[in-house]
């Protein structure tokens, strides 16, 4: 039997075994417990636990019955973090079509129905009423990026941010490790804080009325609340302000009118260094789900990622439909190689481990270690995407640190085979200037992938054919797309390999009607291509796509732009990939 105090406390029992009998920080969360450095919920507990501080997590609460679980500690000596998961919790419930999945891939056993809707508001609510005092942090994916106005596709309608929903002191929005440990920090050093106290912490989002605003800071205000309801062209104009400050290295604070009182967005901390990835990777992990869960089926979200290591974070793409950026960072913050190998030693002792690693990657998996090659210029940038609409002149993207990395992982005792499971940028792997293409490793790097860390199947996202489609979604031309195809049989003939290229496409994006989605088909059909993944669009909060499909208004330009938002047209989309009937 596995000793039970390797991980962190999941129920009263557990929390008595150490000797506690209250707890500083309890964690809600809406899935399972795993504890691996790929869940966010384990990486701050185990970070409260190393600061020297009593955590406890409650895993996927009963919210409908007489709440015994959220009672499971009591209240907590300084807070209650909560979280809907990994995932916002309308995106893990509903497809596109708005019907209910069948299937949770963060719950054992892959059963939906453990969690609620909107799970962040409705265990805070809950928290709120059971424990009226008490000090509510929210955080995660589903209240960072519903962390001010913002479209909710469910419901068809804009909704304040989530911490008047929720009932929440305070969003700890982006990566939560600094924020977080700072709120612990106030807690540990004042004896009965007040919300004031927290008001001068990086990447938290707090109310405050009109006396209360910050001071001597560079503050921008957006439209309120009530006039986004309406006009769609201040919510679309409020969507450009937040974007462009996401950007940058040095944003301002936010703040939006809200009723009587005032959101306000407090900017992020800087880019995270690599010593501080480092850590975080360091920290005791058993790199597996409580054991609780033995007798109820395996976690499929684990499964996926037990053999896998993740090398970066951020991601400079700037995809329109995508969130990484407004959560993770535009710039990337890569491991060291040192700490990577180690966590690969680590993998190679687990039971599960049999030689293959499944991926060696992260939001991109070619993005491991790339900067501006001046960073003071990168202290004024406001773009959006350091690649498109072509790739920016300041950019390093050299690919030798990866094809180093992948040399020495490989010798590694026990790693039979390194396979890239994360998506790949394929339009950082076109090169048209000799000497660049030679400096920065690119033939080398992309035949290197191809001949030795393909599984068979490569997958990369053109997400499109049709170039007015692909310029809103902020991709490549379809033409780089057939250059890498080209590369990538031209390598296969030389080495005599039979890989697969498996495109990624995205239906109903705005802009994109049934005839461009037909389009597509003939196309692929031309190339001899049937695709296996066609994903309907789906509208997430905090993206530009989102918006325009809302406000059908490119914030940008203030252009209109055609939107498919019925659901039979959106399902006819892409179904005519499949020859299914249209209606």
């Amino acid at each position: 039997m596995p000793d039970i105090k390797a991980w962190l406390p999941l129920t009263k029992k557990e929390m008595l075994l150490r000797g506690w009998d209250e707890l500083d920080v309890v964690l809600i969360t809406g899935d399972a417990y795993v504890d691996h450095p790929s869940f966010g919920i384990a990486i701050i507990g185990r970070l409260i636990e190393e600061a020297g501080y009593k955590v406890g997590i409650i895993s996927q609460p009963n919210w409908q019955d007489d709440l015994r679980d959220f009672r499971r500690y009591g209240k907590p000596k300084f807070f209650f973090g909560i979280s809907s998961g990994s995932m916002d919790s309308m995106v893990n419930h509903y497809t596109a079509a708005k019907r209910l999945r069948s299937t949770d891939a963060y719950t054992a056993g892959g059963k939906s129905g453990f969690r609620p809707d909107y799970a962040t508001s409705v265990y805070a609510r809950i928290v709120r009423q059971l424990y009226p005092d008490s000090l509510i942090v929210i955080g995660g994916i589903e209240a960072s990026l519903r962390r001010l106005t913002h479209y909710d596709y469910w419901s068809d309608q804009l909704m304040p941010s989530i911490l008047y929903q929720s009932r929440a002191d305070i969003i700890a929005y982006g990566m939560g490790e600094k924020n977080m440990m700072a709120i612990l920090d106030v807690c540990a050093h004042k004896e009965h804080p007040k919300i004031q106290d927290f008001y001068h912490i990086p990447q938290i989002v707090y109310s405050a009325n009109k006396d209360a605003l910050p001071e001597n800071k560079e503050c921008l205000y957006l439209h309120s609340y009530q006039t986004c309801k309406k006009s769609k062209e201040a919510f679309a104009h409020n969507f450009k302000l937040i974007e462009i400050e996401s950007n940058k290295k040095h944003a301002k604070t936010l703040i939006e009118p809200y009723e009587d009182v005032f959101t306000v967005v407090n900017p992020p901390y800087a880019t995270t260094t690599q010593a501080e990835l480092d850590h975080v990777y360091a920290l005791p992990y058993t790199r597996l789900p409580h054991p609780k869960y033995n007798k109820r089926g395996d976690i499929p979200a684990f499964l996926m990622i037990q053999n896998s290591i993740n090398i970066h974070r951020g991601c400079f793409g700037g995809c329109s439909f995508c969130t990484i950026s407004a959560h993770q960072g535009k710039y990337i913050t890569g491991r060291s190689r040192q700490s990577i190998l180690k966590e690969i030693e680590q993998l190679t002792l687990m039971p599960y481990f049999k030689g293959h690693i499944s991926d060696l990657g992260g939001p991109s998996a070619n993005m491991y270690l790339m900067h501006g090659t001046n960073e003071n210029l990168c202290q004024s940038c406001e773009r959006a995407s350091c690649i498109f609409p072509e790739k920016c002149k300041n950019l390093n993207y050299n690919h030798q640190p990866l094809l180093d990395l992948y040399q020495q992982a490989q010798k590694i005792k026990g790693v039979k085979l390194i396979t890239i499971g994360s998506g790949i940028r394929y339009d950082l792997l076109l090169c048209e200037d000799p000497a660049l293409n030679k400096a920065y490793h690119i033939d080398e790097y992309t035949e290197t992938l191809i001949r030795y860390h393909v599984s068979g199947r490569l997958k990369i996202a053109p997400e499109h054919t049709e170039n007015h489609v692909l310029k809103l979604m902020r991709k490549p031309d379809y033409e780089k797309f057939l250059n890498f195809r080209n590369k990538f049989l031209k390598i296969n003939q030389k080495y005599q390999l039979r890989q697969q290229l498996i495109p990624y496409f995205i239906s109903s994006h705005p802009a994109c009607t049934l005839q461009d989605m037909m389009a597509l088909k003939k196309k692929m059909k031309q190339i001899c291509y049937h695709p296996e993944q066609v994903q309907d669009f789906t509208p997430t909060p905090m993206t530009l796509s989102s918006t325009i499909f809302y406000t059908g208004i490119n914030p940008y330009t203030g252009q209109k732009v055609f939107c498919e938002t019925n659901l039979k047209k959106k399902q006819a989309q892409r179904n005519c990939f499949f020859d299914a009937p249209h209606s």
